[in-house]
C-alpha cells in the first residue's frame, strides 16, 4: 500500500477548493498543500496528544470479515486516548465495500481518510489527478518525522509508492518476511516412493520417474495435480527446471535489467510441450486447470490416499496433520540444464493503498501526525498482529512474540479480530529486532532460505507506480493476454497442439498489443531502477 506524491498546482487548487500554500520537499521543490484547520483544536507539531481538544475524523475502507467495528478494538481506543483524535470508522468487509468505494468516488461524497483504501493503482492515478486524493508528500516532510526517516533510509519504498510525475497519494503496507518471492513449495508422497524403493527427487528426471512409479498404483491416483494462476500452486518451478528459463504467474521476470515476457520464449515452449507429454502419460490431474482451492485442498485429505505430489506452502493445510509426516518437501529441482533455477513471483511486500488523505479533509497536518505513528516499528507490529498483552508478549531479549491463541481459535483467526491492519512498516531488521514472525511464517522462512533464496533465477518486476498514459496503453491488452496465454497454456499441455500453435499464438499476441505493453514495463523498470 503505497505512497503518492503531489499533484499539479492549478489542478490541485482548484478540486481542492482551499487556498494553497508551498510546503518545502525533500527534493527541494514545492509541492502545494490546502489550509489546514488543526490549529483550532490545540494543534501540536510534537508529543502526545495530537490535539489539546478532541479533533473529529470520519475513516472508510476496507476490514477483516472477522474483524469487528474498529471504534471496538483495544489498540484503536488506545490510539484515541493517546492522540486525542477521536475518529469515526465506517470500514467494511472487502465485498460489500467495493460498491461503497465507487460510489464515495463518484458522488465526492467522502470522508477524511481511507484506512485499508481498497484502491487499485488506477484509482489512485485517477484520483490523484482529479484532487479526490490529496499529494502527500510535503506533509511527510512536514509532519511524520517516523516515515520520513525510513522513506529516506529506504529509497526503494518511496521509489514504489511514488507515480511517474513524482507524486505520493497513499501511504505504504510493509511486511519483509521474505516469503512472498517463493510461495510454491513442492511436495511428494514420501510412503509412495519408500513403498517404490525411491528416494526424494533432486532432479527433474528422477521427479518424472517418482510420478511414474505413483501413476503405476492405479486408476485411482494423482502423480501430480497443482493450480493455474494460483497464488501457491503453480508449476513455474517445474517450467524453469524442464526448460531453463524461470516464470511466475504474470509470465514478467527480469534478468540482468531487461523485462522478459516469458510465454513468448522457446524455454518456455519446451517446457509446456514436455508437460504435454506428461499429461498424455496420465501424470498430471486433468482438474488442474479448472480447480479452485477448495476442491484442490480437498484431495490431500481424501480417503483412500490419492495424492502423489502437489504444490502450496503449508503442507498440514494440504493435507491435514494426521499426513503431514506422508509427504516430504522437495524444493528446487536440478534442472536440464544442470543447473537449480528457483523461480521469483511478482508478489510484492511493498503494499500500496494502506492510507489516504481525501480533499474532503479540513486536518490534514493533524491525520498526517496521527498515521505516522502507525510507522514506528513498536506500534506497525500491534497494527500488524494486535495489541501487547493481547497477541503479542516480551521474550527475554525483548523482542515481541506471539502469545499462544485460545483453544479452537488459530492465530490467524484472532489477528483479525483484534488487528486493523492499514498503514504499517515492519523491515526484515525489525523482525530480527522488534517482532518475531509468526511461527507459520517463521517455517516458511525457513524453508525459503534454505531452499529457494539460494538459486534465485530471476528478479521480481517491481511494484512501480504505472502512469495514467501507460495504465491507458495497458489495462485492455493486458487482459487479453493473460486470456489468452492461460487458455493455450491449459489447451497445449491436454492437447499436445503446441507445435502446430506456436506461431500463430505469437502472431495474436503481437495483434494484442505484446510489443507495447512490453516497452511500458520495461520504462517503468527503468525509472523504478534509477530511483531506488
Amino acid at each position: 500500500m503505497i505512497n503518492r506524491r503531489g499533484f499539479l498546482y492549478g489542478l490541485a487548487g482548484i478540486a481542492l477548493g482551499a487556498t494553497v500554500a508551498g510546503c518545502s520537499t525533500g527534493s527541494g521543490g514545492s509541492v502545494p498543500t490546502a489550509e489546514d484547520s488543526s490549529d483550532a483544536f490545540g494543534f501540536k507539531r510534537d508529543g502526545l496528544p495530537i490535539t489539546t481538544q478532541p479533533l473529529p475524523l470520519t475513516f472508510s475502507g476496507t476490514k477483516s470479515a472477522l474483524a469487528p467495528d474498529y471504534a471496538s478494538m483495544q489498540l484503536v481506543q488506545q490510539w484515541k486516548t493517546d492522540t486525542n483524535i477521536d475518529i469515526t470508522w465506517e470500514n467494511l468487509p472487502e465485498t460489500v465495500y467495493a460498491e461503497r468505494k465507487n460510489l464515495m468516488l463518484a458522488s465526492g461524497d467522502l470522508p477524511d481518510a481511507l484506512f485499508n483504501t481498497g484502491l487499485s493503482d488506477a484509482e489512485v492515478v485517477t484520483n490523484g489527478a482529479n484532487g479526490t486524493l490529496i499529494p502527500l508528500e510535503g506533509l511527510i516532510d512536514e509532519y511524520a518525522p517516523i516515515l520520513k526517516g525510513i522513506l529516506d533510509k529506504r529509497p526503494d519504498i518511496r521509489s514504489a509508492i511514488t507515480t511517474s510525475e513524482g507524486h505520493i497519494y497513499t501511504l505504504p503496507a510493509v511486511e519483509e518476511l521474505g516469503i512472498l518471492p517463493y510461495p510454491n513449495f513442492l511436495y511428494i508422497n514420501k510412503t509412495w516412493l519408500d513403498e517404490a524403493g525411491l528416494a526424494v527427487p533432486t532432479t527433474i528426471d528422477e521427479y518424472k520417474a517418482a510420478l511414474v512409479a505413483f501413476k503405476g498404483r492405479g486408476d485411482n491416483v494423482i502423480p501430480l495435480s497443482f493450480r493455474v494462476d494460483s497464488f501457491c500452486a503453480n508449476v513455474a518451478d517445474l517450467i524453469a527446471a524442464i526448460g531453463g528459463l524461470p516464470d511466475n504467474n504474470d509470465h514478467r521476470i527480469v534478468q540482468d535489467g531487461e523485462v522478459i515476457f516469458t510465454a513468448t520464449r522457446d524455454e518456455w515452449k519446451a517446457a509446456v510441450k514436455e508437460l504435454g507429454e506428461w499429461y498424455a502419460e496420465g501424470l498430471i490431474d486433468a482438474e488442474s486447470f479448472s480447480q479452485d482451492d477448495a476442491a484442490y485442498l480437498a484431495k490431500g485429505k481424501a480417503d483412500p490416499v490419492r495424492l502423489g505430489s502437489f504444490l502450496w506452502w503449508e503442507l498440514k493445510e494440504a493435507v491435514g496433520a494426521d499426513r503431514e509426516a506422508d509427504y516430504a518437501h522437495v524444493g528446487i529441482l536440478e534442472g536440464r540444464n544442470g543447473q537449480k533455477l528457483a523461480s521469483v513471483s511478482n508478489y510484492a511486500e511493498i503494499n500500496r493503498g494502506a492510507f489516504a488523505i481525501t480533499r474532503s479533509n479540513k486536518y490534514p497536518n493533524a491525520t498526517m501526525r496521527w498515521v505516522d505513528r502507525l510507522y514506528d516499528p513498536v506500534m506497525s507490529a500491534q497494527t500488524a498482529w494486535g495489541p501487547i498483552g493481547v497477541t503479542l508478549e516480551e521474550d527475554a531479549n525483548g523482542v515481541l512474540v506471539q502469545i499462544p491463541a485460545a483453544a479452537g481459535e488459530s492465530e490467524g483467526e484472532r489477528r483479525q479480530k483484534v488487528a486493523p491492519g492499514g498503514p504499517r512498516i515492519t523491515t526484515a531488521e525489525d523482525f530480527e529486532k522488534v517482532v518475531a514472525p509468526e511461527p507459520r511464517a517463521k517455517e516458511r522462512q525457513d524453508i525459503v532460505k534454505e531452499f529457494y533464496a539460494p538459486y534465485k533465477a530471476n528478479d521480481a518486476f517491481p511494484p512501480v507506480m504505472l502512469s495514467n498514459e501507460e495504465l491507458d496503453q495497458t489495462a485492455q491488452p493486458l487482459a487479453d493476454i493473460k486470456t489468452l496465454v492461460q487458455e493455450k497454456f491449459a489447451t497445449w499441455i491436454v492437447r499436445g497442439t503446441i507445435d502446430a500453435e506456436w506461431d500463430a499464438y505469437l502472431a495474436q499476441l503481437n495483434t494484442l498489443g505484446l510489443e507495447q505493453v512490453n516497452k511500458v514495463y520495461q520504462d517503468a523498470y527503468d525509472r523504478y531502477a534509477a530511483n531506488a
